[in-house]
């Protein structure tokens, strides 16, 4: 933070962001910003998570132009890559209002294997006791009346909602209409996470692509996501009977997302 306040004192000399990874949590944003960010004409945001138009949006857009590159700094373009905005009810209409014309990328993971990997990752950061099964369960419970507080603290933290949303941040229809509603269709780029990391060659040049940057590809595709690398001790597999469960539940939303956007992607079939 240190950093960043010293970098405010040339906030007016510095570039806004041309482009935003929106999301979702687990669905490889941390392999794309690291990727995308050893492109010879970009430089990427000072860290990958922002979290402006989220977490930290009380503290102004000078504190958020901080984190860019000044524009004397030879670059076609510079981005951050915060997973939260997907998921929260107010960023898009905040970052429609300073900027407007940014492109937009969001990576959409199997919502069954995402809410799964999320469970993961927070068991093994401490955040989450509970297992899976249970943490599911638990989730109508834990997140009733987050959203809600919204509509008198516009800067609630919404914690509940950014650590336990394992079915919720899947359901990822109602969140991209949200963005849809403040941007026009072809300023979002929709990736599938399976394609990113199973045909990367393909997947990352139809990105390079919408960014309007000249081709170009990393020296290797390696999964950068940590806590997607092999822990030290593998945990239990989720049951059929729960990932069963799980594709019932997205089964809808699912019809729903592939209707919003025009895209099939596989795990829509299995859902």
């Amino acid at each position: 933070m240190r950093r960043v306040q010293v970098r405010m004192r040339t906030s007016t000399l510095r570039r806004w962001p041309d482009l935003l990874v929106i999301g979702a949590q687990r669905g490889g944003t941390t392999s794309l910003f690291r990727w995308l960010g050893q492109h010879p004409d970009v430089v990427p945001s000072l860290r990958k998570e922002v979290d402006y138009f989220t977490r930290w949006y009380q503290l102004g857009p000078d504190w958020y132009r901080a984190h860019f590159p000044l524009r004397m700094r030879r670059a076609a373009l510079t981005f951050e890559a915060s997973p939260d905005y997907l998921l929260h009810p107010l960023a898009a209409i905040r970052a429609r209002t300073l900027l407007p014309d940014v492109k937009l990328i969001v990576l959409l993971r199997d919502p069954v294997d995402r809410a799964f990997s999320h469970h993961q990752y927070f068991s093994r950061l401490g955040i989450e006791d509970l297992d899976f099964e249970s943490a599911i369960d638990a989730e109508p419970e834990r997140l009733a009346g987050e959203t809600e507080r919204l509509a008198d603290d516009p800067f609630h933290p919404l914690d509940a909602l950014n650590k336990f949303s394992y079915v919720t941040r899947g359901v990822y229809a109602d969140q991209l209409e949200r963005w849809l509603d403040q941007y026009p269709r072809d300023r979002l780029l929709v990736v599938c996470s399976e394609d990113l990391y199973g045909r990367p060659l393909e997947t990352f040049a139809a990105i390079v692509a919408f960014a309007g940057l000249r081709p170009w590809s990393p020296p290797e595709f390696s999964n950068l996501s940590f806590g997607d690398r092999r822990p030290a001790s593998e945990p239990a597999p989720m049951s059929e009977q729960l990932r069963e469960r799980l594709r019932e539940r997205f089964r809808e939303p699912n019809a729903r997302l592939r209707r919003l956007l025009g895209v099939e992607f596989t795990w829509m079939n299995s859902s």
